[in-house]
């Protein structure tokens, strides 16, 4: 059910009776008020003092990284940048922080982006799911309940596996999911509780009450559109913290803290389908006055300290996000001064930490082991073989078998539940190169290996797009490399990713031959575009498979959200290439793989064949 946020008289009143020393929710249920203790007889009230610190430290995009371990690669995490993940190790930098600062100066907040990601996430929502009945509760909640966290926002990320896990998670959750921007579809009022106000004693002088916003992303409403439509909505940031922050200030709130799983540099992935911004936190900085700082999330950056100065106070706003995965801690340090019976802030600073230089949390580590090795157990689970080595390592300039590998699959799926009509029309795929890192050995083949190729949860789409958009939507992909002029050489390390394209948005097609000219100008690129030897008409009509995220808007790929349906199933994409090969008992790219797409400049092939 929605829940109501707390008026004024009732926050006052509720604060009147108990004292609160730790949560006062933002909505009803959001968080439990702990009863102030008597002075001992005889006490001498402390000195009122004048200033006062205290920290909020923050992580986000953990994507279920506990441990400081790569399960597709099956050993402990490791990049050219001497990163550590997990929460583990982030842990221990927070009782740092605590036993430097003092327990009752520091709070604890997350952006969003909790329970997907890894093999571990998945293995606790779909091989052995918490909502199952005496399942054990997901290691996320398990690590951030003993971590102590105040609260955490929702990521769009938490709706990947339906809102009945979500909700499962939530209710195992000690500390608040907020999400402002979250709403019942029906009665338009918050589906999750917008805010938490957070109480920092002061001895001999006023509480410092700390609000704590929660918005979440608006992409949702596409990318998980199969699991929230009709159920919930996703309006703009900046709209609903323009609702909430004069809400907090009202309730006596002296700093207002916001968590945003949204990024700070105003752009979108998902085109025009949506009327708001996804990586909005900088606007919320700009526009709605009121806010102190903002732990920002989503997009996979590190920024240690950031500022935006509001438009109508003048004052700035600091931001920070700590990266993701727990390679960093953000903290953001705040300084009050006492004037006239309030709480003021006179100076705020964020930066972030690194936890590859502590050892993990020895507690989190023998509360999660045995859930860890149930996961290392069933990644390492073979499923058949191949028959040679399949590298994706030159998959973002190459058509290469272990894409066709992606492909095939999604094919074969669609083709088998297409309807009669629909089976006679051309059938083609698109899928992106996740990780130029994947690998699927010669010989035995496990679970790990290709989930190392597909890393995310996506579900498998068929929509129907003409010659004309199938064309469009080729060149949108092809905007992915930089413009290398004929009779310029090619270097593969500066080629891709113009843009801002990334890996994950660039989709290659199987089923239509074509060439991409890197030496023409974006949009006029793809050339040769034929099925079956014949070239593709405007009017033709193919069925594409594609996964849900594209399918829905993701990457803001033209047309293709607004397509036709021919096919939709909730079967996780890894899962069917893991059924593939199965089947099969061998993995031979004999069965599958054609090059059927190649770079040119000015018509002459890049690569050889």
């Amino acid at each position: 059910m929605p829940i109501s946020p707390m008026n004024r008289r009732e926050f006052v009143q509720k604060s009147a009776v108990t004292g609160a020393a730790v949560a006062v929710a933002g909505a009803a249920g959001a968080g439990t008020a702990e009863a102030a203790q008597p002075e001992p007889a005889g006490h001498r009230p402390a000195k009122c003092p004048k200033t006062w610190t205290f920290s909020v430290l923050g992580t986000t995009d953990l994507h279920s990284h506990v441990f400081d371990w790569d399960y597709y690669l099956d050993k402990a995490y490791s990049d050219t940048k001497g990163n550590s993940v997990g929460v583990a190790r982030v842990a221990t930098l927070i009782k740092q922080q605590r036993a430097a600062k003092g327990e009752e100066h520091v709070l604890l907040v997350d952006a969003g982006d909790i329970i997907q990601g890894t093999s571990l996430a998945y293995y606790f929502a779909r091989v052995q799911p918490i909502t199952d009945k005496g399942a054990p509760k997901h290691p996320m909640a398990v690590a951030m309940n003993h971590m102590r966290y105040d609260a955490a926002a929702l990521g769009n990320h938490e709706f990947n596996y339906g809102i009945e896990v979500l909700r499962k998670f939530e209710s195992q959750c000690h500390f608040p999911l907020l999400g402002a921007n979250a709403l019942d579809a029906k009665t338009l009022r918050p589906a999750f509780p917008p805010y938490t106000v957070k109480r920092i004693r002061v001895p001999g002088a006023p509480d410092i009450k700390v609000g704590i916003l929660g918005l979440t992303n608006p992409g949702i409403a596409l990318w998980d559109k199969d699991n929230v439509s009709g159920k919930m909505v996703f309006p703009g940031l900046v709209e609903q913290a323009k609702k909430y922050v004069p809400r907090l200030r009202a309730l006596g709130c002296d700093v207002v803290f916001l968590t945003d799983h949204s990024g700070l540099d105003g752009s979108s992935s998902y085109g025009d389908e949506l009327p708001y911004v996804e990586n909005a936190s900088n606007l919320v900085a700009q526009q709605v006055p009121g806010i102190d700082a903002i732990l920002v999330g989503h997009t996979h950056v590190e920024v240690p300290s950031y500022t935006v100065k509001n438009d109508e106070t003048g004052e700035d706003v600091l931001l920070s996000e700590p990266y993701c995965w727990g390679y960093r801690l953000s903290v953001f340090d705040f300084e009050l001064e006492l004037v006239r019976g309030q709480w003021k802030v006179t100076k705020k600073t964020a930066q972030t930490l690194n936890p590859n230089t502590v050892d993990e949390d020895p507690e989190i580590r023998k509360l999660l082991e045995a859930d860890h090795e149930l996961v290392v157990k069933y990644v390492n689970t073979a499923v058949g073989t191949c028959t040679e080595d399949l590298s994706a390592a030159e998959s973002c300039w190459k058509d290469v078998p272990i894409m066709d590998f992606i492909h095939q699959v999604q094919m074969d799926t669609v083709k088998a539940g297409l309807s009669t009509s629909d089976a006679a029309l051309p059938l083609i795929s698109v899928a992106a190169p996740f990780s130029r890192t994947a690998d699927i050995p010669a010989g035995s083949v496990t679970i790990k290996d290709i989930a190392g190729l597909y890393i995310y949860d996506n579900t498998l789409y068929g929509k129907k797009l003409t010659g004309a958009q199938l064309k469009a939507y080729l060149e949108y992909a092809a905007k992915y490399y930089h413009q290398v002029p004929t009779g310029t050489s090619v270097d593969t390390a500066t080629l891709t990713n113009a843009n801002s394209f990334w890996d994950y948005m660039y989709d290659t097609a199987a089923g239509v031959s074509y060439d991409i000219d890197i030496a023409a100008a974006e949009g006029s690129r793809i050339k040769n575009l034929t099925y079956n030897g014949t070239s593709v008409a405007d009017d033709q009509v193919f069925v594409v498979a594609v996964n849900n995220y594209r399918a829905n808007g993701g990457s803001g790929y033209p047309h293709i959200a607004a397509a036709d349906i021919a096919y939709s199933s909730t079967n996780e994409i890894r899962q069917l290439m893991i059924d593939y090969v199965t089947s099969k008992g061998s993995l031979n790219p004999a069965d599958f793989a054609v090059t059927n797409w190649r770079l040119t400049q000015g018509g002459t092939a890049v690569f050889a064949d």
